[in-house]
Formats: structure tokens, sequence, C-alpha cells
């Protein structure tokens, strides 16, 4: 199995980079991993009254979305390390009135700041890749604490299962000459989440430029 590149990006320099790309990164990337994120919310399937936390909300398509799926007795939280996406995603919940169904915090997601057995789900899409390899297991960990014995949890990501086609080659390059622009990189995510002891429920496959991307549900094992 070929390793994953590293991540030679402090986070304190993650974090002034999107607070930077905070009023830009829709227009940069947003339109791009638009279908990849509905498909994974469509597979995630907030219901009424959950309580749901997403994981690097970025400028708040996403948390917009599941505070109206989960309706007036659910409860949306948010976890980001950019208080400029944070500031984007609270102006785009209070102009949709979804303001009162969201609970927004800047923070690091390998230190959650919720109690145990908090949430009905998690999502988290083109982020787990942005950790350090180091960092993964932690992160995962820190959902499993935080999911209800019965939750669920959608990745999406970049995916280094399968070939290594050109295209991988080429990103991967780039991710280590440019790592303060090409920050994220692929990942064995179906692995890192067996790893970290949830069972798989349902995985898709689809590509972006010929990059891999895998949309994976889990569930948390409490065998474990």
């Amino acid at each position: 199995m070929e390793e994953i590149k590293r991540v030679k990006r402090s986070k304190n320099q993650a974090k002034v980079s999107y607070d930077k790309l905070s009023k830009w990164y829709d227009f940069l990337a947003g339109g791009s991993e638009k279908k990849y994120r509905d498909a994974g919310l469509a597979k995630l399937g907030a219901k009424q009254g959950e309580k749901v936390l997403e994981v690097g909300f970025g400028t708040g398509y996403c948390i917009s979305l599941l505070a109206g799926s989960v309706g007036e007795d659910g409860k949306v939280y948010g976890l980001d390390i950019s208080e400029g996406m944070l500031s984007m995603t609270a102006s785009r919940l209070k102009k949709s009135g979804l303001n009162e169904r969201a609970e927004l915090q800047c923070g690091d997601a390998a230190n959650l700041p919720y109690s145990e057995n908090l949430f009905d789900a998690i999502f988290i899409s083109f982020t787990l890749e942005l950790f350090d390899t180091p960092d993964i297991p932690i992160v995962l960990r820190e959902f499993r604490r935080v999911l209800k014995n019965s939750g669920r949890i959608c990745v999406v990501s970049m995916s280094k299962e399968g070939k290594t086609g050109l295209m991988i080659k080429l990103y991967d390059w780039a991710h280590e000459i440019f790592p303060n622009y090409v920050d994220c990189r692929p990942i064995y995510v179906r692995q890192a989440l067996e790893n970290a002891n949830f069972e798989i429920a349902d995985v898709t496959k689809m590509s972006l430029l010929s990059l891999p991307i895998d949309i994976i549900l889990a569930k948390k094992n409490c065998k474990c």
C-alpha cells in the first residue's frame, strides 16, 4: 500500500489561509465540490429532531441544508478552524432564517469541544484529508466519542483506494511542492474508518477531474 503524503502546513498556517480565502472560497471551489457534498448529505439522511455535527463547515452550504433537514426540534453544530469561514456561515444562516437551529464554533477536530454520545450523525466533506496522517485516527476517535451508540458518519474525501493514476501522482507531487496551495491529498478513507472501529454501511465512488472521490457512510461499532 502506497504511503499517504504528510501535511507540511501547520494548523495555524491553515487557519490563516482559510481566513483569507473565506470570501472567495465559493467562487474558487464551491461549485466544483457541490455535487459531491450533495451526494454525501443524501447518504447521511439527516432527520427531523436529530443533533448533527458538521466538521469543516466552510462557508456554510451544507450546514444550512442540514439545519433545514433537522427541523425546529433538531440542532446542527458546526466546527471549523477558520474564523473567516465562521463569519461567512453565520451570515448565510441568518439570511436563510436558520441561525437559531445552528451552533458554530472555531476549534480543532482533534479535540472536539462536545460531550460524549451527543450526536446522531456527523458530516465531514473535503476536510479529513486536510489533517496530517498521525492526526486522522485521533480525529476519528473523537468522532466516535461524541457519536451516540446508534450514530452514523458520512465522509466525503479524496481517495487513494484502487489504482494510482496519473492525476493522483500529479496531485501528490503538487501537494509536496506547494503545500500552502494544494493543501489536501488523497487518503485511504475506508481503511481509516475501519481502523477506528466504524462499520462501513455504504460506499459511493465518484471522480473529480480524474481524482477519485469516496463518499462513505459508516456506523459507530459499539462492540469495540
